[in-house]
């Protein structure tokens, strides 16, 4: 990713934290939330799902045109808690990712001010897309029309999707969630662009929100809150709480990481060769996956199907496959998931290659 201790900084970023609206993925199975209503029109929803909470069977307080609320009758649907968003680790959580899109995209002078506000129409998320991936996007640079936006979104987060490497989960944000500002969906696919691109930031930790949701049945609202989480506990490459032994030999010892090396591509030789089969590079061998399935065979002494995963991968998608299909073979033989990702692997990301592989090494490495 684009980073390093010379970043350029944004010349401008804006202490302004605004409250988002709704949330989805998930939530697309129940309709939309944010319809850009009038300032009086969302305050007479926000009073609406209070007093849902607070008065769960009680009659609907308010005369609400159904334009307005778009909830038919046993019509379910989720709700960002207006309230939630002004807790100090989701103001926290805004404002680090804020900085880091301004940070990434200096150079263009973009000025992101507000989460919801900016990134709904996928021109940022566009800019900032082909920044971290170093690619071009074939899509208008703007587009002023809704169906525009929302075609030229649909686009931009394909390909979002495509990096990020959600090909077969469903994930928690979509073309309406975005462009409806829902702030809750929009944080997810931030915090999960910030991972991916391991972003020299820091995320807080274990950050919630609350999300009501909400039926109404003969005019009666039903409502029940539970809490979203946007952000868990990261100690894998690149937001590790401790150090561990391979930083210490990066960054004190890089004299002993050729033997290390030298060590490790031995060890897997001696198993792979039994299929003829043999690596040079750590980094750049294991990056697809299919010798990580291989040798997982070898040392576990089972046949890996050759239909459960690709042999020969074709894009990223099916080199991410492949990983993580090895580790959960390494967790079948007894072992802890390793705490790098599948993308770190595929990314080519050294340390992590070598934590995975020190891990079988110390295990089998009595193994004939």
């Amino acid at each position: 990713m684009s980073g390093g201790l010379n970043r350029p900084k944004s010349p401008y970023v804006s202490n302004t934290i605004r409250s988002g609206e709704k949330e989805e993925s998930f939530w697309d199975k129940f309709s939309t939330l944010g319809r850009k209503r009038e300032t009086k029109a969302v305050q007479k929803v926000e009073e609406e799902g209070k007093n849902a909470i607070d008065y769960p069977g009680a009659p609907y307080q308010f005369d609400i045109p159904p334009e307005d609320y778009a909830l038919r009758d046993h019509e379910q649907r989720a709700v960002i808690d207006p309230q939630s968003l002004n807790e100090p680790e989701v103001r926290k959580l805004q404002q680090v990712l804020i900085d880091w899109i301004n940070d990434e995209l200096a150079e263009q002078r973009i000025i992101v001010k507000s989460i919801d506000e900016d990134m709904y129409d996928g021109q940022v998320l566009h800019k900032l897309w082909e920044k971290l991936t170093g690619k071009k996007l074939d899509v208008p640079e703007v587009t002023q029309s809704e169906e525009g936006q929302r075609q030229k979104l649909n686009i931009v987060l394909n390909a979002v999707n495509h990096t990020l490497g959600f090909h077969m989960k469903i994930p928690k944000w979509s073309v309406e969630s975005v462009h409806s500002k829902n702030i809750v969906a929009i944080y997810h696919l931030l915090v999960a662009l910030v991972r991916h691109f391991r972003a020299p930031v820091r995320l807080p930790e274990n950050v919630f929100v609350t999300v009501v949701i909400a039926q109404k049945n003969s005019g009666i609202l039903n409502a029940q809150k539970f809490q979203e989480q946007i952000t868990s506990e990261y100690d894998d490459v690149g937001m590790r709480c401790e150090k561990d032994a391979f930083d210490t030999l990066f960054d004190c010892a890089p004299e002993k990481l050729t033997v290390v090396k030298k060590s490790l591509i031995t060890f897997v030789n001696k198993h792979l060769s039994k299929l003829n089969f043999e690596i040079n590079e750590l980094s750049t061998d294991f990056r697809d996956g299919v010798y990580l399935c291989l040798l997982m065979g070898l040392l576990g002494g089972f046949f890996v199907p050759l239909q459960e995963f690709h042999l020969t991968p074709q894009d990223a998608d099916q080199m991410i496959n492949n990983v993580a299909f090895s580790f959960n073979l390494m967790q079948d033989v007894g072992l802890p998931r390793p705490k790098a990702r599948p993308e770190d692997i595929v990314n080519m990301d050294l340390k992590s290659t070598l934590r995975v592989l020190y891990s079988l090494f110390t295990t089998f490495r009595n193994y004939a």
